[in-house]
């Protein structure tokens, strides 16, 4: 927080994240709203994600191509006129659920450059040194907006209605845009551009590189398994509160707002904790999937809003470990490209597995009878064996190197992570 240029960032982008939260928690309602189908709520995250799939490792040469503050300045832009749009049409009783998915699918085209973006220039505000702190309070930031946001809306959308959140959502957009616009060029850390040239080879050139370092390599695995089976659960909460716990709206915020909650702890936790290891890395990805589990088991209100807590210290634990270390492991080149891949496999299959949630659900009684838990249940089962297949290559890996850099004497110790506390 001494870097002003960070400062400005933290506080604006926690407006904006408000507003984006606020935005998250009505459009569920309002799309259940419009059609009382699990189906059109699923696709509508399989639209949201699915840019995300086909478009972000083009926005990771971007991100390592342009200068990254007036990308940013340009997509934030973009967010706050598709916000305004939303937010009038659905004040004027014009939105349709075809609209919705017009928005929301070029909501997620911007965000596969904005994301790969973004990530990448923290380093280039806070340096090399503060780095792993600056990841960890920027998740105590988008956590604490994470709270807001759903606390704010439960408020909002009974007593004024849904287009209000739209609005505020559109305005928050004006904080962060001023942030970037505010800033010192003269205290940045800019990395090293990557050169023009064709885009799709320096694609092919990023995923060589990221395959090329054994630690970046790991890390993507670990995330791919936690995007494919984990994250999923934001879809299906919604589905869950709904049809299974029929919180409503008040449900829930408290469930976002819980879930945000533990992010806070986590991410406090992470921005004291140092230099993050591969150990905190896989603990906190298992620690998650049981989580993961244990919510699709539940069926009282009571036990998934604890739940919901702790899966929000669980995974913020694991994205902070995972952000830190691809970009204090990655070339400043190469930075946007490899954060591309992190953004990439955040979503995982969200869009597949959103629409496959949405197709079961859909089928007449199948969401009041439970099948948002049973995909949180086999979800859960996926990921841990998945987590439990890499601890495992890692004990081998390991029993390797140390054999063959000690081939004779008392049992050795594992080779130091680059990055140990």
């Amino acid at each position: 927080m001494r870097s002003r240029n960070y400062r400005l960032f933290w506080f604006g982008q926690c407006a904006s994240v408000t507003g984006t939260w606020m935005q998250d928690t009505a459009l569920p309602l309002l799309v259940l709203k419009l059609t009382d189908s699990p189906f059109a709520f699923g696709l509508t995250m399989t639209i949201r994600y699915l840019p995300a799939m086909f478009i972000s490792l083009f926005g990771g040469v971007i991100a390592d191509r342009l200068p990254k503050r007036s990308t940013l300045v340009a997509t934030q832009t973009l967010q706050l006129a598709i916000a305004l749009a939303l937010a009038i049409l659905t004040q004027a009783h014009a939105v349709t659920v075809g609209l919705i998915w017009v928005f929301v699918a070029m909501r997620g085209t911007v965000d596969a450059v904005d994301m790969p973006t973004r990530q990448a220039f923290t380093v280039e505000m806070a340096g090399q040194e503060d780095l792993a702190n600056a990841v960890a309070l920027n998740s105590a930031q988008f956590n604490t907006a994470r709270i807001l946001g759903p606390s704010l809306a439960a408020i909002l959308i009974p007593t004024v209605g849904m287009a209000v959140c739209f609005y505020v959502n559109a305005a928050s957009f004006i904080a962060v845009i001023a942030a970037y616009l505010l800033m010192r060029g003269a205290q940045l850390f800019p990395a090293p551009r990557a050169p023009r040239g064709n885009p799709v080879k320096q694609v092919v050139e990023g995923l060589r590189y990221a395959a090329g370092i054994p630690e970046i390599l790991l890390v993507l695995v670990v995330m791919a398994a936690m995007g494919t089976f984990g994250f999923n659960f934001q879809t299906i909460i919604p589905l869950l509160n709904q049809y299974v716990i029929k919180g409503g709206a008040k449900g829930l915020g408290i469930l976002l707002a819980l879930t945000g909650t533990g992010s806070v702890v986590a991410g406090l936790f992470a921005a004291f904790g140092g230099k993050p290891s591969e150990r905190r890395l896989l603990i906190s990805a298992a620690v998650f999937t049981v989580i993961l589990f244990l919510m699709g088991v539940s069926h009282l209100f009571i036990l998934t809003a604890v739940l919901a807590f702790f899966i929000g210290v669980a995974s913020i634990i694991f994205m902070t470990a995972a952000n830190t270390r691809l970009q204090l492991l990655s070339a400043g080149h190469m930075r946007g490209r490899v954060m591309a891949m992190y953004s990439l496999l955040f979503v995982g299959t969200t869009p597949i597995g959103s629409f496959l949630v949405g197709v079961l659900a859909g089928k007449k009684g199948n969401a009041q009878a439970g099948v948002p838990r049973m995909v949180l249940e086999i979800a859960g089962i996926c990921a841990v064996t998945l987590v439990a297949g890499v601890w495992f290559v890692m004990w081998r890996r390991s029993i390797v190197k140390t054999n063959l850099g000690r081939p004779a004497g008392p049992a050795a110790v594992s080779p130091a992570d680059p990055l140990e506390e």
